[in-house]
């Protein structure tokens, strides 16, 4: 067999591993919409469930679901944002970065279980938050925070050297060249770490199990140390327990299509800011 055979059979080998992913990814979207679809309409995302969540919506799920994807980016955004810019921008090659690169690699590996637990243990317990949105959201932010770290970091190193110091030779600071250079060059790819981040805590069952989802809670919440129902949770419990899971297997089938659609507008708008701020950039 020649170069060129052995080319071709490689490229044909990837391109049919590549169509099979996606033929997989439709064949799950398309398994979730038959089953699911039949459930959705205006009152099933618009109203509380009834009759044992066999009957009624889901919204108090929705709003639950949408308060922990945003309290949890407050969290990890800042804290990974500023953590990969100390590493990137201040540190150099010291040890301690290595040592936070190799512990930030640590928490990521960790079970979303263990991170549960913890969360039980310190936002809940100690620190008194009890079950509620602030200790939900707190522990799906650490969940995130490597991912958020990671994705930053390599979001900074990809800025060229000499945009620094031709920074700093024109007379600014190393704080001003960070947050007017290297951030604003560097945001299109930390949108990245926010889309990641996005889907990686939008399908968590078990850190919320722990921190603060509910049963059956059919009203929204007034303040971040209310309990909340969950799209995840309410899955889980309508497909596995209840009263009648057969009659609950279509509702449970229409939330997650539900959830499958919130994460994909989430995705499509931080997509979107993406292509804002790296089109600013290149006027810019």
């Amino acid at each position: 067999m020649n170069r060129k055979t052995t080319q071709k059979t490689a490229f044909f080998i990837f391109r049919a591993l590549g169509l099979l992913v996606v033929a997989i990814l439709f064949w799950i979207l398309g398994f979730i919409v038959y089953n699911g679809i039949g459930v959705i309409n205006w009152e099933f995302l618009t109203t509380a469930p009834t009759a044992g969540m066999t009957a009624g919506g889901i919204f108090p799920a929705i709003v639950g679901t949408l308060c922990l994807m945003f309290g949890s980016l407050v969290v990890s955004f800042p804290i990974g944002v500023m953590s990969a810019i100390y590493m990137s921008e201040y540190a150099g090659n010291a040890r301690i970065v290595k040592f936070i690169r190799v512990m930030t690699n640590n928490l990521g590996s960790i079970p979303s279980i263990i991170f549960g637990l913890f969360g039980m243990a310190l936002f809940v317990n100690t620190l008194g938050f009890g079950d509620s949105i602030i200790a939900g959201s707190f522990t799906l932010g650490l969940l995130a925070l490597p991912l958020v770290i990671r994705t930053t970091e390599e979001a900074l190193k990809a800025i060229p050297d000499s945009y620094r110091t031709g920074s700093l030779a024109l007379g600014a600071s190393k704080l001003q060249t960070i947050g007017r250079v290297v951030l604003p060059m560097a945001f299109p790819n930390i949108i990245t770490g926010l889309i990641l981040s996005i889907g990686r805590v939008s399908g968590e069952t078990a850190p919320i199990l722990f921190t603060v989802a509910a049963y059956f809670l059919p009203k929204l919440p007034s303040s971040i140390f209310d309990q909340v129902m969950a799209l995840p949770y309410h899955l889980y419990v309508i497909a596995t327990s209840g009263t009648d899971i057969e009659a609950s297997r279509p509702i449970a089938y229409g939330t997650a299509l539900v959830l499958i659609f919130i994460v994909l507008i989430m995705n499509l708008l931080a997509t979107s800011l993406r292509k804002y701020f790296g089109k600013k950039v290149k006027t810019n």
